[in-house]
């Protein structure tokens, strides 16, 4: 099985910016739960980044907490 690249690092990315909802959305599932970082192959660092601009994201109320 081949190992999937990280998509941050593709795309030369530092900054994840909460205010993407739709590069945020993107990473969750349909409940809203953030997809680990198996799935989509990102690397550790982008995880913990995206994984914070998520959490900001839905205090901003960008992004669910839950999805009915």
């Amino acid at each position: 099985m081949e190992k999937k690249t990280c998509y941050f690092c593709g795309q030369k990315m530092e900054k994840i910016d909460y205010k993407d909802a739709y590069l945020i959305r993107r990473f969750m599932n349909s409940q809203g739960k953030i997809y680990p970082p198996k799935r989509h192959g990102i690397c550790t660092k982008h995880q913990r980044t995206l994984s914070q601009a998520i959490k900001r994201a839905r205090v901003m109320a960008l992004a669910p907490f839950v999805v009915k």
